[in-house]
């Protein structure tokens, strides 16, 4: 399942360059649409669930943390290269790390820590490789931190929900639709249009919600449930490889030597990572 929803949320950065819509106009689409989808499945799972006020009130919260993810990430891939704004996201794994620490107490092993470092060491260089292609890379590169943070604390926060009753359907439901309601107000605040977009936006803009939304983001939501959150988004710092081969694939973004050294490198702290596991002292 994790496998899966790497390659699905790799396939964003894609979608988004695809659509010639307004940054925060994609990501609104991208959660209403999916929250949308996800009712009749989430009616059902929310009867069955009942989630209690506090359970509530986090999945509200995570949602909140999903669209500021969304609204600045998105935004991001407007201002620099493909490859520097989904590597300096995937720097979650580092945040995950803190949080965890921060939060329970218990610090990673050496090894695990060792190997995020590696990977976030990887993720970085393939960022340099690609600084400096953009309208304002800064400002990009920015946006993409402060969207990794956020995703950060949305994963830990699914995590702490699902291990206290609420099944993945239920949460989602909440999460998205909460995600959706602070997103939706934004194009109008900032002078947005909401439509009419060309076909192939409106296209592109429901395959966001189908496949990195609806399969990649839940499939890494049950992945925290059921694995340890370091190794889960340690993992995910494999999207910056594919979203990558996919750029240069689409969009004749060639990588440097650079981005291709940092994707050796982020692969090598992945699989210390992997290996790591067992030395974990899980939450």
């Amino acid at each position: 399942m994790l496998s899966i929803a790497i390659l699905a949320v790799s396939m964003a950065a894609i979608f988004v360059r695809l659509t010639n819509a307004p940054a925060l106009v994609v990501a609104a689409y991208r959660l209403s649409f999916a929250t949308l989808f996800l009712l009749p499945i989430s009616i059902r799972a929310l009867a069955r669930a009942k989630p209690n006020k506090e359970n509530i009130l986090w999945s509200v919260f995570a949602g909140a943390l999903l669209a500021l993810h969304f609204a600045t990430w998105i935004s991001s891939l407007y201002f620099t290269s493909v490859a520097a704004s989904v590597s300096i996201v995937a720097t979650t794994p580092l945040w995950v790390t803190l949080f965890n620490w921060w939060i329970y107490g218990k610090s990673p092993s050496f090894m695990v820590l060792l190997g995020v470092l590696v990977a976030i060491s990887g993720g970085a260089l393939i960022g340099f490789g690609d600084f400096g292609t953009g309208s304002r890379p800064l400002l990009g590169d920015l946006l993409s931190l402060v969207g990794a943070i956020a995703a950060a604390a949305y994963l830990l926060i699914g995590r702490h929900v699902q291990k206290h009753g609420v099944a993945l359907n239920a949460y989602v439901a909440m999460a998205y639709g909460s995600a959706a309601v602070v997103l939706l107000p934004l194009p109008y605040l900032f002078s947005l249009r909401y439509y009419p977009y060309d076909l192939k936006t409106v296209f592109f803009l429901i395959l966001l919600a189908l496949i990195p939304q609806m399969v990649g983001h839940t499939g890494i939501n049950f992945a925290m449930k059921n694995l340890d959150p370091t190794i889960v988004s340690t993992t995910i710092l494999l999207e910056p490889v594919l979203s990558t081969i996919f750029a240069m694939i689409l969009f004749a973004e060639i990588p440097t030597l650079t981005t291709l050294s940092g994707a050796l490198v982020l692969l090598a702290g992945v699989a210390i990572t992997i290996a790591a596991k067992k030395g974990y002292d899980s939450t």
